[in-house]
């Protein structure tokens, strides 16, 4: 371990003496570990080449001073007094031990320091042997790290956060007053579609950014660690309350989702954010990882890009899971879903320019069911294929009563990927606008940006005969993936909806502001209109109305309705319009 066996023993040492001068001095002078002799009072008598290269003091600075020149300060001195006792005791002491060169830096080294007794048995020399450590230690420290590193964020891994969390954990216990820890458990949203659309190595670069904008948000000790694919782990320490908690939740939110420059490419990721709370939801690491991880689950499922905190109900997700199955599936046969309609506003002349329906759904076990759980359920397990074919089937019926009312608008219908994937979706919408008596022109079929880029040529086919069919198409939630808008000139589109993301903030922020007017104005270029979704504020209204939106959804005009309430809606809408245009001599 130490280098220098053949000097760690008083034998050895004194069987040298046997051997001639001229030899002995030529090992002195070559040997790699560093020797440094002192008289029996501790005072430096020689030294060889390889103490001057080690150390940095040249022989004739050391000899006559005392070893202590070359202390570090970083041992007490009880550590120097019980190495002495030991080589009055034994003859020799064998350790690690730091040392300071002349230049000030620390290092360590192994020491073998040996009494050197004459004929008589008196202390007439020690004799200190050493090798520098440093080396050794950088490697050691080195290894280490890739131990408890991600190799590719270069923040911890599962491992050493559980390794710090035990730790943190122990030392909090012991503390009298109590003390609280946030941990949270995040999941980057759609990461897999940047995988498979932009490429691993674009997915790797976003990910080694995530942790350089999350490291900055720590303290010094705080915990970060990448949990593995697109999950990574934070540990909040001595946190004061849960509001301080769900503050730093939005802190990681609003962080991951500013756009990242990819190749000259702005790419929009968000998070789901589970918190869980220790002592609360639990006292183990487990305990705390597992809750987070839930609660992440339930945010997700509810919504992307928002935050939960761990509470009791989530021990009964498996439960709910299969209620859930069984009441959908039920659901689904009986056609016991309802639809909701949200006004599209003409910006020109605020003309209703159509609507596009929302699924509801009111279970008699479940209640009110969010979408945002069941049609993500849905996709999974396949029910999403006969559940759209059901909304179809209702929006049809929708169709043909609102023009039983003298309303002649259409109507957008949302169509899931895997439902378009489908090898026979064209001839199953055929089918129900046939039973249903219902031309195509009737509708608008709105597509994520996700479902068009993936299987492109299959994709353009399938729109075009869409087209053909009748129906306008229109591109959804456009900015949360990963498409340019050049690339959408292989599409027949018609209409480009901006997501809601980028709506929220155009009037505070100036780059969201100037990406919506980029979108706008390249869009009109390439002939498609232009839908505003998640409008809320008169300020919003101005400034889209400014860069020449064309249409504007959102609750500043109108929530989504059912049935009878919209047809009301457009009857006073209607009234209120005609009666301004007249007032301004529009009519």
């Amino acid at each position: 371990m130490n280098g220098v066996n053949e000097w760690n023993s008083l034998e050895k040492l004194n069987s040298i003496s046997k051997y001639p001068t001229a030899l002995i001095t030529k090992i002195f002078e070559n040997v790699s570990e560093g020797i440094m002799i002192t008289n029996k009072n501790k005072k430096i008598e020689m030294v060889n080449p390889a103490f001057e290269f080690v150390t940095g003091y040249k022989r004739d600075e050391v000899i006559g001073k005392s070893p202590a020149v070359l202390q570090s300060g970083v041992h007490e001195l009880q550590f120097y007094l019980d190495m002495w006792q030991e080589i009055r005791q034994k003859g020799i002491w064998q350790g690690e031990i730091w040392n300071r060169r002349k230049t000030g830096d620390l290092y360590p080294e192994w020491l073998t320091i040996v009494g050197i007794a004459n004929d008589e048995g008196e202390i007439t020399n020690y004799c200190g042997i050493f090798s520098d450590l440093s080396e050794r230690k950088i490697v050691e420290n080195e290894r280490e790290k890739r131990l408890l590193t991600d190799s590719l964020t270069d923040v911890s891994n599962r491992f050493a956060y559980i390794e710090r969390m035990n730790s943190l954990l122990e030392s909090t216990s012991t503390i009298s007053h109590s003390v609280q820890h946030a941990v949270y458990f995040l999941d980057l949203d759609r990461f897999k579609q940047i995988n498979d659309t932009l490429g691993h190595a674009v997915g790797d670069t976003i990910l080694v950014e995530v942790a350089k904008r999350l490291k900055t948000l720590l303290k010094n000790k705080d915990i970060i660690a990448r949990n593995g694919g697109d999950e990574f782990i934070i540990t909040l320490t001595n946190v004061k309350n849960d509001k301080e908690a769900a503050n730093f939740a939005e802190l990681i939110i609003g962080t991951i989702e500013q756009p990242l420059d990819i190749n000259g490419q702005d790419i929009f990721i968000s998070t789901s954010v589970g918190v869980s709370m220790y002592p609360a939801d639990g006292e183990s690491t487990e305990q705390l990882i597992r809750c987070a991880d839930k609660a992440m689950t339930y945010s997700k499922k509810n919504d992307l890009n928002g935050y939960a905190f761990y509470f009791d109900e989530l021990k009964t997700d498996a439960q709910r899971v299969l209620l859930l199955d069984s009441e959908l599936r039920r659901a689904i046969e009986n056609r016991e879903f309802e639809l909701h309609f949200q006004p599209k506003i003409s910006v020109e002349n605020e003309e209703i320019q159509g609507v596009e329906a929302l699924v509801r759904w009111n279970s008699e076990r479940l209640g009110f069911v969010s979408p945002v759980e069941f049609i993500p359920y849905a996709e999974e397990t396949g029910l999403i294929i006969p559940l759209s074919e059901v909304i179809i089937e209702k929006a049809c019926e929708a169709v043909i009563e609102m023009r039983q009312c003298g309303h002649k608008i259409p109507v957008a219908i949302n169509i899931s990927s895997i439902h378009f994937k489908q090898q026979n979706f064209l001839e199953s919408i055929q089918s129900i606008l046939e039973r249903y008596n219902t031309p195509a022109n009737n509708f608008e079929i709105e597509v994520t940006e996700r479902t068009v880029m993936n299987s492109a040529n299959e994709t353009v086919s399938k729109l075009v005969r869409l087209k053909k069919m009748g129906f306008k198409i229109s591109i959804d939630d456009f900015g949360t993936g990963y498409s340019s808008l050049s690339y959408l000139v292989r599409f027949p589109l018609d209409c480009l909806k901006i997501d809601r993301s980028f709506i929220q903030h155009i009037g505070s922020l100036d780059e969201k502001q100037a990406v919506v007017d980029a979108i706008i104005q390249m869009s009109h270029r390439l002939k498609m209109k232009v839908v505003a979704e998640g409008v809320e504020q008169a300020q919003q209204v101005d400034i889209l109305r400014k860069m020449n939106c064309d249409i504007i959804q959102g609750y500043y005009y109108s929530k989504p309705l059912p049935l009878h309430e919209l047809i009301e809606f457009m009857k006073y809408w209607k009234i209120e319009h005609q009666g301004r245009n007249l007032e301004y001599g529009k009519l």
